[in-house]
């Protein structure tokens, strides 16, 4: 059985394809542009030529895309932007328009001359990585699964902010089921109010198997804890350093104890230890990142964690984790000790394994030859090619 799963982040999006024939350090695997960065590179491109734009498609991930979406704007080049496409930048259309972006329906947006340039917004984009693997020799035929993960504000009302409400959404999951894998959803369950992972439904069109989505931040955690060393801990803060976000769970027997979630860009080393510090300590409170421009925090007990006590006291994974190479200044107080994760060899696709996990949870029927794989059992070498 194979499972493709595809983890979208901001920097990069990193594919690994599952084969339960083979040990998964075998997989095949890609770490490739983001669809973001894909965006905004051809925008720049663009740009110096100056020529009008139409925006179609659906809601993608946001960040480099809308800058340099904005920028265009703001040359005084024509941008033109069908409703959903424009909701990558903001849910509410008058914002955008009041950008000098001019939205059009799917009909207006016909008739635009053929000297209107044309690009199509989504995040996934299963063709494309199925002729990447072709290339290759590879064919994605016969999948389990296809799973993809991407960060989800959510639609929020528009008197509410994104972060508290992404916030509120993180809680209320939570309190239903504490667990990683309640983040994720087949594609019929997704939450309305979820509307990128939605988006990641629309746009990926007839698939030939089951979908599942999940959000990014849970995916990544969940498979830095396969790491052989951090499974073996009962409690553990795990923290996730992408080049967007930067989030910890604190996690123990009975779930999650906790989490925080902030922006990668409004941190350094010294925040981000006074935060770990404090969720460990659980005296960390949501305003203490939300006010900072960060997400928010959320805390579930009272209990607190002794740092020092072990080889390591924090996790870390993400293509940021770098940062803690970095000596902090706090003044007097120690370093956190960091273990760097590397779930079966490979620290990049952590939210690949996430997603992997998490499918074995959304969809059953899958789950007992999963999990088998992700126990290590009935291991194989390298597979016959035609496997």
């Amino acid at each position: 059985m194979k499972i493709l799963t595809v983890d979208i982040g901001t920097g990069t999006q990193d594919i690994f394809l599952y084969d339960s024939n083979l040990d998964l350090e075998n997989g095949f695997k890609l770490v490739l542009p983001s669809p973001t960065m894909m965006v905004h590179r051809h925008l720049k491109q663009s740009l110096r030529a100056r020529t009008p734009i139409l925006l179609t498609g659906h809601q993608m991930g946001g960040g480099p895309s809308a800058w340099a979406i904005e920028e265009y704007a703001q040359a005084g080049i024509p941008v033109y932007m069908t409703p959903l496409a424009a909701t990558t930048i903001n849910d509410e259309l008058d914002k955008v328009e009041a950008l000098g972006i001019t939205i059009v329906s799917e009909d207006e947006a016909n008739d635009l001359p053929s000297t209107v340039s044309r690009l199509e917004l989504k995040d996934f984009d299963f063709l494309a990585i199925a002729k990447t693997f072709a290339d290759y020799g590879v064919w994605l035929r016969d999948l389990g699964a296809i799973a993809v993960a991407v960060f989800d504000h959510g639609n929020a009302p528009a008197d509410v902010s994104d972060r508290q409400f992404r916030f509120d959404y993180l809680d209320m999951r939570i309190r239903e089921r504490n667990s990683l894998a309640a983040f994720a959803y087949p594609s019929s369950d997704i939450p309305k109010i979820m509307t990128r992972l939605q988006s990641v439904s629309d746009s990926a069109g007839e698939l030939p198997c089951p979908l599942v989505v999940m959000d990014t931040a849970p995916a990544a955690v969940l498979g830095a804890g396969f790491d052989p060393v951090v499974a073996q801990r009962k409690q553990r803060i795990i923290c996730n350093i992408g080049n967007f976000h930067t989030l910890a769970f604190r996690l123990g027997e009975k779930g999650i104890e906790g989490v925080f979630e902030h922006h990668t860009g409004e941190i350094d080393l010294e925040k981000l230890e006074s935060l770990l510090y404090r969720l460990a300590d659980a005296s960390l409170k949501h305003e203490d990142v939300f006010s900072d421009m960060g997400h928010g925090a959320l805390m579930y007990t009272q209990e607190k964690i002794e740092f020092g006590n072990d080889d390591f006291d924090v996790v870390v994974a993400g293509p940021r984790r770098g940062m803690f190479n970095r000596q902090s200044s706090i003044p007097n107080r120690k370093s956190l000790r960091p273990y760097f994760a590397v779930p079966f060899g490979d620290m990049m696709i952590a939210g690949c394994f996430g997603l992997l996990a998490a499918t074995a949870d959304v969809l059953p029927e899958l789950g007992e030859l999963i999990q088998r794989s992700l126990r290590g059992e009935g291991r194989r070498g390298v597979a016959p090619w035609d496997a």
